[in-house]
């Protein structure tokens, strides 16, 4: 476990691939460069790297050629993506060295981090679910929040990373998948919040209150908290563009939530209503727009444009 070792000496210069560079990867990778490490990217739209590499990145043609470090990041969209690029012909699985260690931002299903974790383990590589809280200013600001699961050698490995990319990192436990639970949980109430919030705005709007004026008293008070302030002022604002996070990635990871649900065989009816809330917004053309985009639609119910 020599990669092992170098990940836990601290001021050690650790190479390490990242693969998917979008809004998140960005952020993530320029922050692991600031805290001195070598890092190797890959990206399918090769003009999205060509930034990272202009601030000291190398960049990687292949998947297998961000393989050869101590540690590989991946940040994909979704389920397909990350299962083509770990486990497919001449993906992730196949290139790490033994011992290495495969860091899993993406959020993705339950089932595939199960698979993953398994696929590593035959492999004789470590894997770690560190899926993150946090939007894209966050990423760039080192300011996420990293909730990561897996083997306890593996999760203390990777701990020196974790504290290049945010400010806190939460241990789930030693079960990597328990991690996604955890962060597509999250989402969810993300996304409740998201139609509630906006049904309460619609509401004070509609009888004479200024959305404005109502969020200032809801966020200096009883939601004086990050979560709101950001979401309601995008809500508010009617600022659903350029997405910091994409309406269909919203409704992908609502799904997520509910398959895991269902297989635990518990009723989410609160998400099966917010899902249906994401497809009605996908249905008028939002699929561009930023998630928090299913708050205005409370407003559009109520005729308020």
């Amino acid at each position: 476990m020599a990669f092992f070792t170098n990940l836990l000496e601290e001021s050690v210069i650790v190479k390490i691939g990242f693969v998917g560079i979008g809004q998140m990867g960005v952020g993530m990778v320029g922050n692991l460069l600031k805290a001195g490490h070598e890092v190797t990217v890959f990206n399918r739209s090769a003009e999205k790297i060509r930034p990272l590499v202009e601030a000291g990145a190398k960049a990687a043609a292949r998947v297998a050629e961000a393989c050869h470090g101590a540690a590989v990041f991946t940040m994909l969209a979704d389920d397909a993506a990350l299962e083509s690029l770990a486990l497919g012909e001449d993906g992730i699985v196949r290139h790490l060295g033994a011992g290495a260690l495969h860091i899993s931002c993406s959020t993705i299903s339950v089932a595939l981090s199960e698979r993953l974790a398994a696929a590593h383990e035959g492999a004789g590589q470590a894997y770690v679910a560190a899926p993150v809280f946090g939007r894209p200013p966050a990423a760039a600001a080192a300011q996420l929040f990293v909730v990561a699961a897996g083997k306890p050698a593996a999760v203390a490995a990777a701990m020196p990373l974790f504290e290049a990319i945010g400010q806190k990192t939460f241990v789930v436990s030693d079960q990597p998948q328990l991690a996604n639970l955890v962060k597509l949980s999250g989402n969810f109430l993300i996304g409740a919040m998201l139609e509630s919030l906006g049904e309460a705005m619609a509401l004070a709007e509609k009888g004479g209150v200024e959305r404005r004026t109502w969020l200032e008293v809801m966020t200096s008070s009883i939601f004086n908290v990050p979560v709101y302030k950001i979401y309601g002022g995008l809500i508010a604002e009617r600022k659903f563009e350029p997405a910091g996070f994409a309406a269909h990635l919203g409704l992908k990871d609502i799904r997520l939530a509910l398959a895991a649900a269902e297989a635990l065989r518990v009723p989410m009816p609160l998400g099966s209503m917010v899902r249906d809330r994401f497809l009605s917004l996908l249905a008028n053309g939002g699929d561009a727009l930023d998630w928090a985009a299913i708050g205005q639609l409370p407003a559009k119910d109520a005729g308020l444009g």
